[in-house]
């Protein structure tokens, strides 16, 4: 059962918003599941067959496991059907903590999985229900930033991926269909590099990736706040 869920709307999402710090919790001995709505085709040079053998090289690049949706790319909505599915994950996986995109952005199916997300949250401590699993809550929700927008928000917190920033330049890097072989996203890895940089100058490390509570986050004690 995992500790941690990834809710992404596609392949390479989560990679983009945290990749560092699923790395970084994979290499505590946390498990981390990365679960993909979609399998994020079509797209101009990928196959769904490419696709999953990338995503499954970004997972094992990061040191998680990752799982599939049947739900479809470019079409995908905030419906009982896609919440079900998504439950059904958590109350078989139970994990204390889900991380679901930011809810703010360009791409339709972005704010869709960021819909999904939380709504599954709920669906999964249902009773009385068709659903597969026990009943389960999880205690947390975090939200990642993966956007189209060009978007600078405050953050509830930064996590320091100094370590872990290579591991998930490395996992981006595995999506070649959609970073190295298509020139309309050449400059994305670059730029993730970056941003990965400004946030860590912000926090006064090497690099990190800000993550927004729905909730007040409660800390044992305050020194472990740096």
């Amino acid at each position: 059962m995992a500790d941690v869920v990834c809710v992404g709307a596609h392949p390479d999402d989560v990679e983009i918003g945290m990749g560092g710090t699923v790395a970084a919790l994979a290499a505590r001995g946390t498990d981390v599941l990365i679960v993909d709505l979609t399998d994020g085709e079509p797209t101009p040079h990928g196959t769904h067959e490419r696709r999953m053998a990338e995503a499954a090289e970004a997972a094992r690049l990061l040191g998680c496991r990752r799982v599939t949706l049947d739900l479809p790319n470019r079409y995908l909505f905030d419906s009982v059907e896609a919440r079900t599915a998504l439950a059904e994950v958590l109350r078989a996986e139970r994990p204390s903590v889900i991380f679901a995109p930011y809810p703010e952005d360009a791409h339709p199916d972005h704010l869709a999985a960021s819909r999904i997300a939380e709504a599954a949250r709920f669906y999964a401590k249902l009773t009385k229900t068709e659903m597969t699993g026990e009943p389960h809550y999880a205690a947390r929700v975090y939200r990642y930033m993966a956007v189209h927008l060009r978007l600078v928000r405050e953050p509830t917190f930064l996590s320091d991926i100094t370590a872990t920033l290579p591991a998930k330049l490395a996992a981006l890097d595995a999506y070649r269909s959609q970073f190295g072989e298509n020139p309309a996203n050449a400059e994305i890895i670059g730029l993730m590099e970056q941003t990965a940089h400004m946030w860590g100058g912000i926090g006064r490390v090497g690099a990190a990736e800000p993550f927004f509570a729905l909730e007040p986050p409660v800390v044992r004690s305050v020194l472990e706040l740096l």
